[in-house]
């Protein structure tokens, strides 16, 4: 197999593109760095697609060392033939050379093994040719009968020969192939309760059929937990006589046969005992690794939406992380996060002195200027949003509140981590730090917490763990390197994620910084130990240095375009001082009046009729028009950089250091509280999305529990699904089409018109 041709035909790309794509990868260079810095090799790809790449790379190559170790174990059995050889070599997939090397794979003890032990094979070879139509079987099996070889009778010695012809057939590889096929195609996931009595969550698959073919990926990791908690009994129900009839077209040659009754026989046994096993088995993994892709792709993209909400800057912030009987924790951050104060309030049951809260949080404001209170959606939070919400509105101070989902604070606020970040601290006051600095900046707060603990997905602790890890890893990598890092003010937890940089170069770096001084330029970072010139290439690009000296450390250009960039400066006539005043506005009026060169546009083609339309089109002025790429492409011709390159180069000079987060929706406040007996039905509500998962959206409108939008409420049109419409962060608007006050959930629709 061609690998470059194959990545090239699925991925739509030139061979060329490919080839310089892998190379890269090979040499060891970050998926960040090849899709930002390396675009006029890749043809300028996403890391999205770059990772895709890299990921189909792996498998192909996997493919090929699965396929020449397979030809050579069966070349050392002596039974590989150039026809099998071909055959393996040809193989698209896994799937298709393990069945090839089926038949050839060392077994255990088998009815069959036994059989040919006996010497039975020739009797199972003279069935299987079928050619005898007079007599009895039993004829042909007379020969067979052995004391010696515990082969006592004729009916024992046909036996071991159907034996022998069952195993032949579930090794087939067409066979095997066929079987899955149609097993796929017409396979039903049957479930029903280990105690129909029992009262659990899984009561809608107590009595559940679903075709193979169709059922939803979040059923799929549903039945699984329920199976696994052993309250539901699984198995993949198909239609027994049509999967033997589709093996007897393939195996019985001749219906005259005196051996076809009891090949018919075998056929139903090879189903029933060795292949109906098989594929159920492989009905049941296949349909769990395509939930659990879906699923990490679900929860990947829920990450990055959560990742890439926007900071609030200049929020000096009161953040509350609720409860009971061991009160509400307060933290009280400045601007940068730096914690000022913190306390205990008691604004809930069992004390309940919400006057206290009150007293303490006037005299917090009153001190620290506080702007912002943001409070944890855990347990108390409703209560406590009430006391807020009531504060803010007796007191008419300006201040804006909001609910951050405080899924993880835990894990972090306990972790050596955190224990290392604030060691006199205790850790609810860790914790209430990080609910307000992860409104002040997102990426840079929860980047410290395993990202799986965050929790926007679904069925994230039922899922191949290592599948999920690496999949957020790869999110909050492209998340860090998309936004950039501040050298001088960044966390190891931060630091660790830019390209390049492990946890252990990263701890270098702040050691480094602690003992020199804020870093000056980017090259200093080759003075820190362990971190090379390999390291330094892949991260430099990323790392941002305000106010250094050199004003193009502070944006995104890399250090390799420096002297590409400052000879456009010098072209253009700008002081690189600019770049630290907002940028330079007017850049692209100063390319084209340096290399632009006007062209009289194409006459517009027309169908118009007549001499007059003619006339008409004839006096219109036909003004020269601007090519600015013929411009960028002179002005990167005469630099000697690539025009992809340079297009990034112009756009950072525009505005240096631009936040990609900034085209994100903003954080929304909330300036009233409801409770959930307020709501009723048909009730139009502003909430924003806090979750989103394959059936539907999770939306805040609050009350305590989120509403959940099904995907067939969420538009008129169909929908394959909910990320079509809609992502984590989003606000929209919505009605309320039933509550149930048992359970305490709401049913939302964005069907509004």
């Amino acid at each position: 197999m061609n690998i470059i041709a194959t990545l090239a035909a699925e991925f739509g790309l030139k061979q060329a593109q490919v080839e310089q794509t892998v190379n890269l990868i090979d040499e060891g260079n970050t998926i960040p760095f090849i899709a930002r810095y390396r675009k006029e090799m890749t043809g300028g790809l996403s890391d999205v697609v770059l990772r895709d790449l890299d990921e189909r790379l792996t498998y192909l190559r996997n493919l090929e060392e699965r396929k020449e170790e397979v030809i050579r174990l069966i070349d050392e059995q002596g039974k590989l033939t150039d026809e099998l050889a071909a055959q393996i070599t040809e193989a698209a997939v896994l799937q298709r050379v393990e069945d090839l090397y089926k038949p050839y794979k060392k077994k255990k003890a088998t009815r069959a093994s036994k059989a040919k032990e006996k010497g039975l094979a020739p009797l199972a070879d003279i069935l299987w040719a079928q050619e005898a139509e007079s007599g009895q079987p039993e004829e042909y099996a007379k020969a067979f009968v052995d004391a010696e070889k515990e082969v006592a009778s004729e009916a024992e010695a046909l036996q071991g020969a159907c034996d022998i012809i069952a195993e032949k057939i579930s090794d087939d590889p067409d066979l095997t192939a066929a079987i899955r096929e149609k097993t796929q195609a017409v396979g039903v996931l049957t479930t029903e309760a280990a105690d129909p009595e029992e009262k659990t969550v899984y009561e809608m698959y107590y009595e559940h059929s679903e075709g193979i073919s169709k059922i939803p990926n979040h059923r799929v990791l549903a039945i699984n937990r329920g199976e696994k908690e052993k309250k539901l009994k699984v198995k993949v129900a198909t239609d027994h006589e049509q999967m033997e009839k589709l093996l007897a077209d393939a195996v019985i040659t001749n219906e005259k046969s005196i051996f076809a009754p009891l090949l018919q026989d075998t056929i139903a046994d090879a189903y029933k005992r060795l292949m109906a096993p098989s594929a159920e088995r492989e009905m049941r993994n296949m349909l769990t690794e395509r939930a659990e892709a879906e699923a990490v792709k679900v929860f990947s993209r829920n990450t990055e939406k959560l990742l890439m909400v926007p900071p609030v800057k200049g929020a000096r912030i009161i953040s509350i992380d609720p409860g009971y009987r061991t009160g509400c924790k307060v933290a009280v951050l400045n601007e940068t996060g730096k914690l000022l104060a913190y306390t205990t309030v008691y604004p809930t049951e069992p004390k309940k002195d919400i006057k206290g809260t009150e007293a303490v949080l006037k005299k917090l404001v009153d001190k620290f200027k506080i702007n912002t209170i943001v409070i944890g959606n855990g347990t108390a939070s409703r209560e406590t949003e009430e006391v807020v919400a009531d504060f803010i509105k007796k007191t008419g101070a300006e201040i804006n509140y909001t609910i951050v989902n405080e899924a993880g604070a835990s894990v972090y606020s306990a972790s050596k981590l955190a224990t290392e970040e604030y060691p006199d601290l205790d850790v609810t006051v860790r914790g209430a730090m990080s609910l307000g600095r992860r409104l002040q900046d997102p990426l840079a707060e929860l980047v410290k917490i395993p990202t799986k603990s965050i929790g926007v997905g679904q069925y994230q602790h039922d899922i191949n763990q290592t599948l999920l890890e690496n999949a957020l890893d790869n999110v909050v990598e492209d998340c860090v390197n998309r936004v950039g890092v501040d050298l001088n003010t960044a966390s190891p937890s931060l630091l660790a994620h830019v390209a390049g940089i492990n946890m252990g170069i990263a701890k270098n770096i702040v050691s480094y910084r602690e003992e020199n001084g804020a870093f000056t330029e980017r090259k200093e970072l080759k003075k820190v130990a362990k971190l090379g010139e390999k390291t330094y290439s892949q991260c430099a690009g990323f790392i941002r240095i305000s106010d250094g000296k050199n004003p193009l450390d502070a944006t995104s250009v890399h250090p390799e375009s420096y002297a590409a960039a400052e000879a456009m400066l010098d072209k253009l006539n700008i002081d690189k001082d600019a770049l630290q005043k907002g940028g330079v506005s007017d850049i692209e009026e100063r390319i084209w009046d340096a290399y632009g060169v006007e062209e009289k546009p194409e006459r517009p083609k027309t169908r118009a009729k007549g001499l007059a339309a003619l006339a008409e089109l004839s006096k219109k002025e036909e003004k020269p028009a601007r090519n600015m790429k013929k411009a960028v492409e002179r002005m990167a011709a005469e630099l000697a950089i690539g025009v992809p390159t340079l297009t990034d180069i112009i756009a950072e000079m525009k505005k240096p250091g631009r936040d990609p987060r900034e085209d994100a929706p903003a954080v929304v406040f909330r300036n009233d509280v409801k409770s959930f007996d307020d709501l009723k039905l048909d009730m139009e509500l502003v909430g924003t999305v806090r979750n989103v998962v394959d059936f539907g959206a999770f939306v805040d409108i609050g009350v305590k529990n989120d509403g959940l939008v099904h995907i067939s409420e969420m538009s008129n049109k169909y929908i394959k699904h909910p990320m079509d419409v809609v992502s984590v962060g989003d606000t929209v608007k919505v009605k309320i089409i039933n509550i149930d006050h048992e359970k305490q959930k709401i049913g939302l629709t964005m069907k509004l018109k």
